[in-house]
């Protein structure tokens, strides 16, 4: 159990936050959600006693192991593989150490081999006979082959390193585990992996992350930093999500009588614990959810930027067709023979590892690229507008946001651009700032005015969530589930691709692709029931 008593932060004169009561208890898992800069990774920090707090304490029962996903990747370089694994449980590692050096002297005496007879019991009391064979099974299931598990660190490309480190953080099932953004860079088996290994992981979880639907699928209680605070509240995010926007509907009609707002609560509680849930630890959750009162419901000082995609006219019969496809890139062959067309009411999600892949094809689907071989033929009723995975170019220029956005808008009046501008967030003095200083969120939202104001009826987007906070993906999703003309889309976010998605095309290591006409979760189940077939 963690007991979080009192706790405080000040960085200056600013107060982070102040008097947080919390208690985390075994066989749940905690996500920690927040605006960005609310200080959510802060936080899990003062947890792991990496920052010292400025009021308060925390308190851990003793001879209880906490481990965290480490985020400094180069520290390992000179480790090989599994040892880099192994250093995540520090006893055992300690042990080993030991015990190895003892053996490894020339003098061996008496002393010696006593010493060496307690750290063999003390090490195989500790699972290390065991251990190398559970390490190759975890790096096996987050998809890093046998052939490199000797391999030193400095050998692996940094999605590699990621899944090692992660490996590390839940090597020999701590009792505690705190992850930040453990999902970032990992492809879609080794998330599935990691869901598995929480659901059925019994300790305590504390998890940062901008996935909805991973923390929907394995969180039981959501921690909400906002107004200066941390508060705990039972269920997942879609559970926190709804609720609080429940609860901001209901705060702002102040002529409402309380009863008939109690009685809402108490209808929305009934009618969301009813639902079926996907996490394992759903009847638990339920009966929780159940004993809420309406005091016990959230609230939120977050803002929602509005995001909706109209396009002035709707397209024809002939949408797009792409034609034996083939670019070779730096003497690698990306694409090879691609085809597919798009219809009318399709919405396309381009997934795969080879990112490269995918994001050539955007840019020859944007007619920025011009083939090797093959034809892109788009039809005479569509427009397009493109979302860029690199998008600094569109920021170069010394121009105020307010000139910036008045290129791409029919109305050039000011109070047009603000009252524009004021939907995606940006208020008073925001629009005179340089475009070229945004935050990779604020340029983000730009973008996206862009497209909305361009009236386009096919919608491409190349990872447009990245650099997103969650209150921004929600609104994005939103405005791509609402749209009525097409969208070829990439993102990691599960939950945008869900919803959004009537349609997948996966694109192979060897630059072919598969289209298959499901949804995501169709899709991940297969991924799924191919590997456990195997």
């Amino acid at each position: 159990m963690i007991t979080v008593n009192n706790l405080g932060l000040d960085f200056g004169s600013q107060k982070l936050f102040d008097r947080v009561d919390i208690q985390f208890t075994a066989g749940n898992c905690y996500g920690i959600i927040g605006a960005n800069g609310a200080g959510k990774s802060t936080f899990l920090k003062l947890i792991s006693g990496e920052l010292e707090s400025t009021s308060g304490h925390v308190s851990i029962q003793p001879d209880v192991r906490m481990s965290a996903l480490k985020q400094d990747q180069e520290r390992f370089n000179d480790y090989s593989v599994l040892e880099t694994v192994m250093m995540g449980n520090a006893p055992l590692y300690a042990c080993q150490q030991e015990k190895d050096a003892i053996y490894l002297q020339e003098d061996f005496s008496d002393e010696d081999g006593i010493k060496a007879a307690e750290l063999e019991e003390k090490f195989a009391e500790l699972g290390g006979w065991e251990a190398e064979s559970e390490i190759g099974q975890m790096l096996v299931g987050l998809g890093i082959p046998i052939p490199l598990h000797e391999k030193q660190m400095s050998e692996l490309t940094g999605r590699q390193k990621v899944k090692v480190l992660l490996a590390s953080a839940l090597f020999g099932r701590p009792d505690i585990i705190l992850l930040d953004e453990p999902t970032n860079n990992l492809d879609i088996d080794s998330v599935v992996w990691l869901e598995e290994f929480l659901l059925d992981y019994e300790g305590t979880v504390l998890v940062v992350s901008h996935d909805r639907y991973f923390l929907n699928t394995v969180c039981t209680h959501i921690v909400d930093i906002d107004f200066g605070k941390i508060k705990l509240y039972v269920g997942n995010y879609d559970f926190w999500y709804e609720s609080s926007q429940l609860m901001q509907k209901l705060m702002k009609e102040q002529n409402r009588k309380a009863e008939d707002k109690i009685k809402d609560l108490q209808e929305f509680i009934r009618r969301f614990s009813a639902n079926k849930s996907k996490s394992r630890q759903a009847t638990s959750r339920k009966k929780l959810i159940e004993k809420l009162t309406v005091e016990e419901m959230p609230a939120s000082s977050r803002r929602y930027p509005w995001v909706g995609f109209k396009g002035e006219r709707e397209v024809g019969k002939d949408i797009l067709t792409v034609s034996e496809v083939s670019q070779t890139v730096d003497d690698v062959k990306l694409l090879d023979n691609v085809g597919f067309m798009l219809g009318k009411g399709d919405k396309v999600a381009f997934i795969g590892d080879n990112e490269l892949a995918i994001t050539t094809m955007f840019q020859i689907l944007a007619e920025q690229l011009e083939p090797d071989t093959g034809e892109v033929k788009w039809g005479v009723t569509t427009s397009r507008t493109y979302f860029p995975k690199n998008h600094s170019a569109d920021f170069e220029e010394e121009l105020t946001l307010i000139d910036w956005m008045r290129q791409f808008s029919e109305d050039k009046r000011e109070s047009f651009i603000r009252q524009f501008l004021g939907r995606m967030l940006f208020s008073g003095d925001d629009v005179y700032k340089k475009v070229s200083v945004l935050s990779g969120g604020e340029k983000v939202r730009c973008l996206l005015s862009k497209m909305m104001l361009s009236g386009a009826n096919v919608l491409l987007f190349d990872q447009p969530t990245n650099h997103l906070d969650m209150e921004s993906i929600a609104a994005l999703n939103n405005g791509l589930e609402a749209f009525e003309g097409n969208v070829l889309f990439a993102t990691h976010d599960h939950q945008l691709i869900q919803t959004v998605a009537n349609r997948i095309i996966e694109f192979l290591p060897d630059g072919t692709v598969r289209d298959r006409r499901m949804t995501y979760d169709e899709y991940v189940a297969d991924r799924r029931a191919a590997v456990n077939h195997q």
